[in-house]
């Protein structure tokens, strides 16, 4: 059972052109997932006037992230290994799939793309809100954090099962369907609780262009907790000894 180690890399990295399409690729997915996702709550509110906290309020949030991160997933796959989550990209440096200094190009384009995507939105709208993540009530910053930690498990958990392991074969689109799925899931089971982020660049877009901060440190933490472990359980558990060479973004 090997146990993961993280592979620093070189620095030289952010200059090579394969990296930085990877992250221009990181940036436009995000982007897309980012402004179908809110945008779709948005929509929803307007249509709805506000009912965007009811049952089908959180079944259209569900399904509008499904579909629309397996659409990010699967454009991003070929270039960046599509991690379009801050969070899959920590799981996979945890793991040693990804250096250091490209984890950090791929979050810097993370967070970008969902900020100009939350701009867009807002432009587009005519200045409607790009509602922060925040907890409903009677839900804690520590409950929503355990939230966030387990829905976050199960999603870079299905990324190493169908995406990252090399014994998964031929699977071809099963990866980002399956992706898509978990994230769907999470969000009917923590949505009503927490919003169900899972991925801090989703919350990060919103919160600066409201600028609205309460309890954002809990969609950093609790993701990358999450992440982490999923990271060293797979790893130990179910995958072969690994080398700090960078994964061909074909087997991811």
């Amino acid at each position: 059972m090997p146990i993961p180690r993280i592979a620093l890399g070189s620095p030289a990295e952010a200059g090579q052109a394969d990296a930085l399409k990877a992250a221009l690729a990181e940036f436009i997915s995000v982007l897309i997932f980012v402004f179908a996702g809110e945008g779709s709550g948005m929509a929803f509110n307007k249509l709805t006037d506000d009912g965007s906290s009811t049952p089908a309020g959180l079944v259209a949030a569900a399904v509008a992230h499904a579909f629309a991160l397996f659409v990010a997933v699967s454009i991003a796959a070929n270039i960046s290994g599509g991690h379009v989550n801050p969070a899959v990209t920590f799981g996979a440096l945890v793991g040693g799939h990804i250096t250091f200094f490209r984890s950090l190009l791929y979050w810097i384009a993370q967070l970008l793309g969902s900020v100009v995507a939350c701009l867009l939105l807002k432009f587009a709208t005519g200045g409607l809100t790009t509602s922060a993540f925040s907890l409903s009530s009677g839900v804690s910053a520590w409950n929503a954090l355990v939230f966030e930690i387990v829905m976050t498990f199960g999603l870079v958990y299905t990324v190493y099962a169908t995406a990252i392991d090399p014994k998964k074969g031929n699977i071809g689109i099963i990866a980002p369907i399956a992706i898509g799925f978990i994230v769907g899931a999470n969000i009917l089971a923590g949505g009503a609780f927490d919003g169900a982020s899972m991925n801090p660049a989703v919350s990060f877009g919103p919160a600066v262009v409201s600028w609205t901060w309460s309890n954002h440190w809990v969609y950093w933490l609790g993701p990358f907790i999450g992440a982490a472990i999923a990271a060293f359980v797979y790893s130990i558990f179910y995958l072969s000894p690994i080398t700090h060479e960078q994964l061909p973004t074909t087997d991811y």
